[in-house]
């Protein structure tokens, strides 16, 4: 059987679906993925050995008007071509991870009777996710409080494919040295390393016996790594951490934004962190998702706004001073992690595909699966 994989743009929604896409392979079946040239799938998804077909769309939140029409037009265009490429691929199921890449195959698939499989990692469900809630077969969540958004019926907790590295992170034993762990994703974040920056005379004054391992992103590597070589403080400033499980490893405190791959990462390591999310992520996502995580005491949340050098400095000089509630964040986070989803979503795709094959074969001649 062919599935189809739908959902592109950003890391957060390519990397989940190549693990669930891996995992179709391993049971004999082909992942076809749909993509942007602009997006990281046009990098990662042929580098994981996968095909990608080409699609040209946009988003069509906070534009123009003559953008948000062009937006619609060629939302609507790309529709009908996958309608046709359904046709020649006559999948089993689309398999989407929301987003607006994900909106001509899932339209698509709505047209044709394709039963459609979504993961939606955040707590509050993006726009996509959000208008085809009620034809979707089945719903995968990361958050109780998704359940709200979707069917009771066809919702399952099945959490946020993450690698098994971060799970077998062990607990990590109090030592001299207390090591925090900044980052804030890939590209970085301004508003953290800014406040990183701020905060190391303080650290330095208060003669605090504190690591930094930072990942500032490209953008401002070169200024902060100079800055940071002459601050008189342990630690590494690196501009990208290729093997973040080992960083995670060595921290006793990780802060970060909280985007839906950020925050299943800390659950399936047992990390306590400090979440800032970002204040223009859609829907404020971000916010919900660090929300979820200091509601079950995993987390401390703050403002972008008030994510200062004093802020960043007063917080863990609290936290490295109380052991035992660094403990209890820990093992909050802990049981949030989902080991396995990207292989129950698998097994979940494959069940819904041999369901409709079943009915397509009792109603008569249909599209060969």
């Amino acid at each position: 059987m062919t599935f189809v994989m739908a959902g592109g743009g950003t890391g957060g929604h390519v990397i989940p679906a190549i693990a669930v896409a891996r995992e179709i392979a391993l049971a004999g079946h082909v992942a076809q993925f749909v993509g942007t040239e602009r997006g990281v799938e046009a990098r990662l998804v042929p580098a994981a050995g996968f095909p990608l077909a080409k699609i040209r769309v946009g988003g069509v939140k906070n534009l123009g008007v003559l953008t948000k029409l062009n937006s619609i037009w060629r939302l609507l265009a790309e529709t009908v071509a996958q309608w046709r490429c359904f046709g020649v691929w006559q999948p089993a199921a689309v398999f989407s991870m929301g987003g607006y890449v994900a909106g001509p195959p899932v339209l698509a698939a709505l047209a044709r009777g394709v039963p459609v499989i979504v993961m939606e990692p955040n707590a509050v469900p993006g726009a996509t996710n959000r208008w085809i809630a009620r034809w979707v077969r089945r719903a995968l969540i990361s958050f109780e409080e998704t359940r709200r958004f979707f069917p009771p019926d066809r919702t399952e907790l099945t959490g946020l494919p993450v690698r098994g590295e971060f799970f077998s992170i062990p607990a990590k034993q109090p030592a001299a040295e207390f090591t925090v762990l900044i980052t804030g994703g890939s590209q970085g974040s301004r508003a953290l390393n800014n406040a990183a920056r701020e905060s190391w005379p303080m650290f330095r004054e208060a003669g605090l016996p504190v690591r930094f391992i930072h990942q500032t992103g490209a953008s401002m590597h070169d200024e902060l790594a100079r800055e940071f070589a002459t601050a008189g403080l342990n630690g590494e400033v690196v501009s990208f951490i290729a093997d973040m499980p080992v960083a995670f490893a060595q921290a006793d405190l990780i802060v970060s934004r909280s985007g839906a791959g950020a925050v299943s990462e800390l659950a399936a390591a047992g990390k306590p962190s400090v979440l800032v999310p970002f204040p223009f992520a859609a829907d404020d996502h971000q916010t919900k998702n660090g929300e979820a995580l200091e509601r079950v005491g995993a987390a401390i949340l703050s403002n972008d706004r008030d994510w200062t050098g004093a802020k960043l400095f007063q917080t863990v000089s609290a936290l490295q001073a109380d052991p035992e509630r660094l403990l209890a964040m820990g093992e909050a986070a802990r049981r949030l992690a989902r080991p396995g989803s990207a292989r129950r979503a698998a097994e979940i795709l494959i069940s819904e595909a041999l369901k409709g094959s079943k009915s397509i074969d009792s109603s008569g001649p249909g599209p060969k699966q």
